[in-house]
């Protein structure tokens, strides 16, 4: 097996991976221009689709439907909306893979051993995550962050009655670092109220990722569709999936 594969295959070793490149990634483009960005989006690109190489069928499935479904949330989020806004005033291409590798992150994050062996465990640790950053959002951050209380409030509800809130709990973890992380360093900036609103959103909200459980649903509601046009379309016969392959 190769190094590669390896670090594909083994969950912990692809969420190092993810965080290293996420890290790495958005301090380059902290300083590129245009064409530097580009650069970072090819390698992005380039990485999601050395890790399709290694997912299951469904997996692939699932990460394509949050890729596209997440890429038209942010044209209307950012471009259309302006709720949030990119460092040089664009969408830059790593977003739609980041999306990818951040569901896979959060995916492979609920599978590493340990935490398999703890659901309980890491769900709680969202929900009490989640639920401190929103009371610190509405009382003691620079900013009154109303829209993340209502979005950390969705997320909740969803860790505790939602169909996969393993995942969502891993997602979280991820999205809270990133949002943290990218904001600190300048490389997007949420807007201090939501345009037409006016309701006083944080920078970073504190339900961001409330947006990956309906990417998620999108993913469990799609994949199998989608899955089963391809077998189509190359001639496979179609095969079930096992509880392994869908979160």
């Amino acid at each position: 097996m190769s190094t590669v594969e390896r670090v594909c295959r083994n969950p912990v070793s692809f969420c190092w991976a993810v965080l290293a490149i996420t890290v790495l990634g958005l301090a380059l483009d902290r300083y590129a221009s245009l064409g530097g960005q580009l650069v970072l989006s090819a390698c992005t690109w380039g990485f999601l689709a050395i890790a399709f190489v290694y997912l299951s069928p469904m997996e692939r499935a699932q990460t394509s439907v949050v890729v596209v479904v997440a890429t038209c949330a942010e044209i209307i989020g950012s471009v259309i909306w302006g709720v949030y806004e990119y460092r040089l005033g664009n969408l830059p291409l790593f977003v739609p893979p980041g999306h990818g590798l951040v569901y896979l992150c959060g995916l492979r994050l609920s599978q590493t051993p340990w935490l398999r062996a703890r659901p309980r465990l890491l769900v709680g640790a969202a929900i009490a995550g989640v639920s401190g950053w929103a009371l610190l959002g509405l009382t003691l951050l620079g900013r009154t962050d109303v829209a993340g209380a209502v979005g950390a409030a969705v997320l909740v509800l969803f860790l505790l009655r939602g169909r996969a809130p393993a995942v969502y709990a891993g997602v979280f973890m991820v999205v809270a670092f990133l949002e943290i992380y990218g904001t600190a360093i300048g490389t997007w900036t949420w807007a201090a109220e939501i345009p037409g609103l006016g309701v006083a959103d944080g920078n970073p909200p504190s339900g961001a990722a409330s947006g990956y459980v309906f990417f998620d649903i999108a993913a469990l509601a799609l994949a199998p569709a989608l899955l089963g046009w391809w077998r189509r379309a190359s001639g496979r016969a179609p095969r079930p999936a096992t509880a392994e392959q869908a979160p």
